[in-house]
Parts: structure tokens; C-alpha cells; sequence
């Protein structure tokens, strides 16, 4: 717990998906992906209650069996291939205070597709977070350099963007490069005030991070993605 402040962490778990059918619940030895990400909320030692926002019958009552809540099923409109995750989020905080009274001061947004993302990382998130008094907190692993990424343009490609005038960043290490980085999808903290008044999960102008290592970062959309994963849990078990 965090002294005064209330932390909810919401799972975000749609039946659609194009890339990888029904990847939510898809079994992952022996045990359904979103059930990892479940029981490292649920080991949290700041988290008071783990929500899972999800129009699927059948994954609500997965949830629900892990440990999760469900107060609600998702409306429809949230859950379109193009819905966004904020309004998702911000959907399931406003239920929790409209219907329940219960009001939130932090809120930890989960993806079920980051089943490496461990009780430990979030736990570091939230604990960083509330000594940053910033808005939000981005979980983010090292990026490929930008510099090195073609746009198609006719029969040609081209640099996406330039390095720096007269040098061609093709011929540099990456080593010569600076390092950027890019958000991995495991971890989002949010002060709930700053959700409710933006519509995000982010403040670009007032954000803290958790630097993840690749392994931990690692985020299912394909079936190459699965089995990757897979493959390492396997290993690791063995």
C-alpha cells in the first residue's frame, strides 16, 4: 500500500484480435496468457484492486477465477479494433467511482500481453512513480536507431530521417549512435486526476520511466511472438 493513496491497477483484456485469435485466454503452458499478468498485480504490494476490463464472457469468468474483479463487461463501443486504451481505462476507474464510491489516486494500466513483465517490475513502477510526483510512469526497453529506418518512396527507399547533415548514419555502429528508447506496453501508471482531465496515460511534459530489459518487454500480437515466449518459459521451467 501507498500511504493515503488508493492504486488500482486495470487489466486490459478485448476478445478482438486480428493478429492472434482469442490471445487473451490462449493457453500458455498449461495456464491462459491473461492469467500471468493477473498473478503479477495480484502480488503487488501497492495495488489494492486488480480490475479486468473485458467484453468476453468467457474471459471475465477466466479472470474471475484467477482472482481478478470484474463490476462490469466492457460496452461494445470500447472495444473496436480501434479503440483506444485510455478511454478503456478511464471507463473502469469512473465505474469503480460512480457505482461503488470508491475513489482512485493511482491507476496501473496492464496489458495481458506482456506475460514476462513480473510482480517486481511493477512494484519498481509504482514505487518510482510516487517518488517522481510526476503524472505518469512509461515502462520502455531500448529502441532500433531511428536513423537506420527506411520510408518506401516510388521504387526507392529513403532515409525516414536524417541523422545529421553531411553524415550518413549507415556507415556508423550503433554504438555511435545515441540511444532511444520506446515504451514496451508492460507498464503504464497514471494519477487518476491527470487520466480524468487528459484522456491518457502519459504526460509527455511530466513522465518518469521503468527501463525494462528485452526479455521482460517482450509483447505478444503474433504467433511467432507466442512461441517465442513460450520457448522461453519453457527453458526457464526446465
Amino acid at each position: 500500500m501507498i500511504k493515503g493513496k488508493k492504486v488500482v491497477a486495470v487489466i486490459t483484456a478485448r476478445v478482438g484480435s486480428k493478429g492472434l485469435p482469442n490471445k487473451n485466454i490462449k493457453i500458455l503452458l498449461g495456464k491462459p496468457l491473461i492469467y500471468y499478468t493477473i498473478k503479477a498485480a495480484l502480488g503487488s504490494k501497492f495495488i489494492d484492486r486488480v480490475i479486468v476490463s473485458t467484453d468476453g464472457k468467457k474471459i471475465a469468468k477466466i479472470a474471475k477465477r484467477y482472482g481478478a474483479e470484474i463490476p462490469f463487461l466492457r460496452p461494445a463501443y470500447l472495444a473496436t479494433d480501434t479503440a483506444h486504451t485510455p478511454p478503456v481505462v478511464e471507463h473502469a476507474i469512473n465505474y469503480l467511482e460512480k457505482n461503488e464510491g470508491y475513489n482512485v489516486d493511482i491507476v496501473v494500466t496492464l496489458q495481458p500481453t506482456n506475460p514476462l513483465r513480473k510482480t517486481r517490475h511493477i512494484d519498481l513502477g509504482i514505487k518510482k512513480f510516487s517518488n517522481a510526483n510526476t503524472d505518469s510512469l512509461v515502462g520502455i526497453k531500448e529502441a532500433f536507431p531511428p536513423w537506420w529506418l527506411f520510408k518506401l518512396k516510388k521504387h526507392k527507399v529513403v532515409p525516414f530521417i536524417e541523422f545529421k547533415r553531411g553524415i550518413n548514419a549507415f556507415n556508423l555502429e550503433r554504438q555511435q549512435l545515441p540511444k532511444v528508447y520506446q515504451a514496451n506496453g508492460a507498464l503504464y501508471v497514471t494519477k487518476r486526476d491527470y487520466l480524468k482531465r487528459a484522456k491518457s496515460l502519459i504526460n509527455p511534459k511530466s513522465c518518469t520511466y521503468l527501463l525494462m530489459d528485452e526479455e521482460s518487454s517482450l509483447d505478444i500480437n503474433t504467433p511467432l511472438d507466442f512461441k517465442i515466449i513460450e520457448y522461453i518459459l519453457k527453458t526457464r521451467k526446465s
